[in-house]
C-alpha cells in the first residue's frame, strides 16, 4: 500500500487515486507545528509515564528524527523551514484562547520567555528562520502565517508536528479552507496514542491535506 491507497476514510474508501504530487521547490515550505520542550518532559507520576511511554517514544525514534531530517533537506534546497509554537505574550496568560483557559489537558499557561514553550534543540530554528507563536490550535487562525505565506509565494505545505489530532489537524483544515495543498508527513507526526494518529489521518487524508511517508516524499521531490 502506497500514500495513493493508505489512510482511506469511509468517506474515501472508494475514491480514486490522487494525482501526483507536485511540489515546485519555489512554492513548497516546510511547517513544524509545537514540538516544544513541554511535550517531552517525562510526566512525574510513574503511571502517567507509563501511559504516555508510547508518545514518547515515538516522538524520540522517529519523529523527531524524521523532521529534522525534512528540515536539512529543505535547507539544502534552498527551501523555506517554518516553525509554529504554542505561548501566551503576558505572564499571567490572559490572552490565551478560551480552549487554553478550560480545565483539562489542553489547559495551558506557557509564557513565550518560558523554557517549556521553546522549540526542542534538536528542531530549533536556524538564523533567520520564521518562528510564529500562538494561542490558538491552528497555526493559521492565530498568527499572520496565511499573509506570510501568500508573501513568500508559497502554494504547498508540508506539515511535521503534534499533535496529529489537536494543532496539526486544526492547521491542516485552516490551511485548506484557505487554498493551500497541503502535505502531512505521517511518520513526522504523532498523538498521544497511535490509534488517535491513525484515526485523525483517516478523517484528514485526502479532503483536507494528502497523507504520506518522508521516504516517499523524499523520493518524490528528490531530497
Amino acid at each position: 500500500m502506497n500514500w495513493k491507497t493508505a489512510y482511506r476514510s469511509f468517506y474515501y474508501a472508494q475514491a480514486p487515486e490522487p494525482a501526483d504530487l507536485d511540489l515546485n521547490p519555489a512554492e513548497t515550505a516546510l511547517l513544524c507545528i509545537d514540538v516544544q520542550n513541554l511535550y517531552l518532559e517525562i510526566p512525574a507520576d510513574p503511571q502517567e509515564a507509563a501511559r504516555w511511554f508510547p508518545f514518547h517514544r515515538r516522538m524520540r525514534e522517529i519523529v523527531i528524527p524524521t523532521t529534522r531530517g525534512l528540515q536539512d533537506a529543505f535547507r539544502a534546497k534552498g527551501m523555506d523551514v517554518i516553525h509554529a509554537r504554542i505561548a501566551c505574550q503576558l505572564e499571567d496568560g490572559r490572552d490565551r484562547s478560551l480552549s487554553q483557559k478550560k480545565p483539562g489537558w489542553n489547559a495551558l499557561l506557557l509564557p513565550k520567555d518560558s523554557a517549556a514553550s521553546q522549540l526542542v534543540p534538536e528542531l530549533a530554528p536556524h538564523p533567520g528562520e520564521i518562528v510564529v507563536t500562538k494561542t490558538t490550535d491552528s497555526a493559521l487562525t492565530g498568527t499572520n502565517l496565511r499573509l506570510i505565506l501568500a508573501n513568500l509565494g508559497i502554494r504547498n505545505v508540508v506539515l511535521t508536528g503534534i499533535f496529529t489530532d489537536q494543532c496539526v489537524s486544526s492547521t491542516v483544515r485552516s490551511l485548506a479552507d484557505e487554498s493551500f495543498n497541503v502535505i502531512v508527513v505521517e511518520d513526522g507526526c504523532a498523538a498521544g496514542t497511535d490509534a488517535l494518529h491513525r484515526r485523525e489521518l483517516e478523517i484528514i487524508n485526502m479532503i483536507y491535506c494528502q497523507v504520506i511517508g518522508s521516504v516517499e516524499l523524499r523520493d518524490i521531490m528528490g531530497l
